[in-house]
C-alpha cells in the first residue's frame, strides 16, 4: 500500500529506506512531480521505465541538491554550460553533463552524457539533502500530462509506487528546458527541449557581456 505524506524528518527516514531498497518515489519539484529512485540501482531504473511505460531510448535525469555534487558523481558540464549553470541554476535548466570513468552512474546514455537538473525548491532541496541525488523522470504515464499535483500522480502510478512526497501543487505542466553543448551548433548549444526557461533567454545570456558566457 503506498504512503502519501507531507516531507518530515520521519518521511524522509521512510523515503530513504525505500530508495536504498531499490524503490520509487514519488517527489514535487519546481516545475512538476517527479518519480525518482536511486541513480545506481538498474532494476529501480528499469522500474521507473516499467510504471511509466516509458521507451527505453528516453532518458532519465538525475536531480542534484547542487551544482557542487556534479564532481562526487564523476560528472563535468563542458562549456558553455558550465557557465549557463552558474546562471540558471538552481531552476528550470537541464544541462546535459558529461560522465568520467569514474562515474557510477546507471543513468548515463550510450554516448556518455547525463541530463542533471538542480529544482529551484527549497522542499526538494531538503528531500534531495537528506536522500542523495535521485534519478527521476515526471510523475506521468509516457504520453500523459505531468503530473502536478500529488493527487495526479496517484491517479497515473497507484500502488506501483510506494511513497508519495505531497508538497501542494506546482507552477505549472510545463517542464524544465534541456540543453546540450554542441561545438556545431549555434552559440556552441543545441536547445533539445525548450520548457519553462525560452530559448531566447539562454542564447541571450551567451551573448551577455560580449558573448563571455561561451567562452
Amino acid at each position: 500500500m503506498s504512503t502519501i505524506c507531507t516531507v518530515n524528518d520521519e518521511s524522509l527516514a521512510q523515503a530513504k529506506k525505500i530508495v536504498d531498497d531499490g524503490g520509487l518515489i514519488v517527489i514535487p519539484t519546481d516545475t512538476v512531480y517527479g518519480v525518482a529512485c536511486d541513480p545506481t540501482n538498474k532494476d529501480a531504473i528499469a522500474r521507473i521505465y516499467e510504471v511509466k511505460q516509458r521507451p527505453r531510448f528516453k532518458a532519465l535525469q538525475v536531480l542534484l541538491a547542487n551544482v557542487d555534487q556534479l564532481d562526487a558523481l564523476g560528472l563535468d558540464l563542458p562549456a558553455p554550460l558550465n557557465r549557463l549553470a552558474a546562471q540558471f541554476l538552481p531552476g528550470a535548466f537541464s544541462p546535459i553533463a558529461v560522465a568520467r570513468e569514474d562515474c557510477a552512474l546507471a543513468t548515463v546514455n550510450a554516448d556518455g552524457t547525463q541530463g542533471i537538473r538542480v529544482p529551484n525548491s527549497t522542499l526538494t532541496a531538503r528531500i534531495l539533502n537528506a536522500l542523495g541525488p535521485l534519478a527521476a523522470s515526471s510523475a506521468n504515464r509516457s504520453g500523459h500530462q505531468s503530473a502536478q499535483t500529488v493527487e495526479e500522480a496517484v491517479e497515473a502510478f497507484g500502488d506501483d509506487v510506494a511513497l508519495y512526497f505531497d508538497g501542494g501543487a506546482t507552477k505549472g505542466h510545463v517542464a524544465s528546458t534541456v540543453v546540450a553543448a554542441d561545438p556545431h551548433g549555434r552559440d556552441g548549444i543545441a536547445i533539445l527541449r525548450e520548457g519553462m526557461i525560452p530559448q531566447s533567454a539562454i542564447r541571450m545570456a551567451l551573448h551577455m557581456n560580449g558573448g563571455g558566457l561561451g567562452a
